[in-house]
This record gives C-alpha cells, sequence and structure tokens, in this order.
C-alpha cells in the first residue's frame, strides 16, 4: 500500500489512476492543489462525483467512501461512537489540535486500509444496491437496444425488485396512456385521467405502494417500451410524464423508497428535457453517441 515515503508515491495525471485509492494518493501528494483550505467536505464531494462516475459508466470497482459504507463504519467503530455524521465531518470533529482534518484524514486511510485486508472481502454498493446505476444521476434511464433493456429488468428482478412493464407503442392519445398506467398500477377507480391526477396516484404509488421492502432496497420500476412512438404523438405528454416520474422518484428516496423508470426507444437520436431537475440519460452501455449507430 503507497504511502507517503513509499516509491508508488508518484505524481501523475488523475486518467492515470488505477482506482480510489490511487486516486486518493495523487491527492495526499499534493493537497493544496485538490482541496482549497484543507477542506474534507471538499474531498468528500471529489469522492461522491468519483462514485456517481462508477455508475455511470458500468466500472465495478470496491468503493468504501459512500454514505453508511465501509469506511464510515470503521470509522464509527474507531471513535467508538455512533452518529449520523458524514465521514468527513466525523473527522473534522475528532481532529487533534497537533493535526489537520487533511493528515488525519489520510493517517486514518491508511489504519482503514490496513485493516481491511485483514477481513474477507464484502459486497460492494453496487451489489448490494442493484437499482443505483438508475438513480445516482438521474431517475429516467433510456434504452435502444432491447436486449439491454431486457437484461436490466432480469436483473432487478432477480434481485426482487417489482417491475411494472408499459408498452406505449400503443399509446396513440394521452388517454391511451392513462388508461395503460391505471390499469397496470391499480390506480382507484376516482383516477382522473390527467396528468394532475398521475402526479397524485403515482406519488402514492411510488412512496406508499405494497411493494415490499428489504435490506436489499427492493423497489418499484417502471419499464416502457417504444416511447418514442408515444412522444411522437404527445410530445407534450410524454415529457410531463417523464418529469412526474423523476419527481416522484425523488419524493420516494426521501423516505427510503426506490422508484425508478427505464424507457425504451426505437430512436437512438431521441433527447428529452431534464425531468425533476435531472437529466434524461442514456444507460452506461449506451452512453456515447457512437455505440448507438
Amino acid at each position: 500500500m503507497p504511502t507517503d515515503n513509499s516509491p508508488d508515491s508518484v505524481v501523475k495525471h488523475w486518467q492515470e489512476c488505477s482506482d480510489v485509492y490511487d486516486f486518493l494518493e495523487q491527492i495526499r501528494l499534493r493537497p493544496g492543489m485538490w482541496l482549497p483550505g484543507g477542506s474534507l467536505q471538499h474531498l468528500q464531494s471529489i469522492l461522491t462525483g468519483y462514485r456517481v462516475a462508477l455508475a455511470v459508466h458500468s466500472a465495478h470497482e470496491p468503493f468504501a467512501f459512500w454514505p453508511e459504507e465501509d469506511f464510515i463504519n470503521w470509522l464509527h467503530e474507531h471513535y467508538g461512537t455512533s452518529s449520523s455524521l458524514t465521514w468527513a465531518a466525523e473527522i473534522e470533529r475528532h481532529t487533534p489540535a497537533d493535526s489537520t482534518p487533511v493528515d488525519e484524514f489520510f493517517r486514518l486511510l491508511d489504519h482503514f486500509r490496513r485493516d481491511i485486508t485483514r477481513k474477507p472481502a464484502s459486497h460492494g454498493t453496487w451489489d448490494r444496491l442493484p437499482s443505483i446505476e438508475y438513480m445516482s444521476n438521474t431517475f429516467v434511464t433510456l434504452f435502444w437496444r432491447r436486449r439491454l433493456l431486457a437484461e436490466a429488468v432480469l436483473g432487478l428482478e432477480n434481485r426482487g425488485f417489482r417491475v411494472v412493464h408499459l408498452e406505449a407503442h400503443a399509446w396513440a392519445t394521452e388517454r391511451d396512456m392513462h388508461q395503460a398506467v391505471a390499469a397496470a398500477l391499480q390506480f382507484p377507480d376516482y383516477y382522473g385521467h390527467n396528468l394532475d391526477a398521475l402526479n397524485d396516484c403515482l406519488g402514492d404509488v411510488a412512496c406508499f405502494g405494497s411493494h415490499e421492502e428489504t435490506a436489499e432496497g427492493i423497489g418499484l420500476v417502471l419499464s416502457l417500451t417504444d416511447y418514442d412512438r408515444f412522444a411522437a404523438a404527445s410530445p407534450r405528454a410524454a415529457q410531463i410524464v417523464l418529469d412526474i416520474i423523476a419527481d416522484q422518484a425523488r419524493r420516494a428516496a426521501v423516505v427510503q423508497r426506490r422508484f425508478f423508470a427505464l424507457v425504451h426507444s426505437n430512436d437512438p437520436g431521441i433527447r428529452f428535457e431534464p425531468v425533476g431537475a435531472m437529466p434524461v440519460m442514456w444507460n452506461s452501455r449506451e452512453w456515447a453517441d457512437s455505440s448507438r449507430r
């Protein structure tokens, strides 16, 4: 394991780093460049971005610095405390007068890495929370190849997610969409078949529905196929439906429920405006335009 004095501690471009610990070593070598003012909160933000990038690009790399992940659990055990503070706040609170938060972080990091090498490897966040790829940077993920959508759906169903399938090619009008969604999600008889009513009823299903929650993070997924056809027939409604899904997904996350949508399009160049203040992004295997040609 590299330390300040090891021959492996050499300055290099961040793109040459092999994993998060290699990246952190570059920050250790030049903390003033990476962390203005020596703020651990800034370091935590950097690592959050690192984790999101792993999810977006389907990089299955062990990552211990996500909230409630291995590092914060180890830190609570190390300090003999239990709190809801982030690891950055915990370290800043416990930094002795003769040290700095950044120096203390790297001292603790070395200690943590020595400890985890003595313990059996645990499942990473990606494996324990298979939904993270579809929630970390967007709640609405686009698919072009049906095979990839089918693989994603199968993986989620195998982990216990309830997947509701909706075939948008049959939606020639907005009313067709309302009827299909109401039937699939068992909306109450008083459902108003308009976008405001959709927002209300979908929110009830996403946040307080009957799908079982377990330690595995099980939740509800909408799988919409041929959505480009509905977007062509009712462009305004198609955009608003995705916006409603994203808004309710965010609300569901607040009450610790998982809800998101996987949306198939036959048009590899389809674009939507941001929904729920978040982008509508292609899945990680079709993220680049060239992968959909």
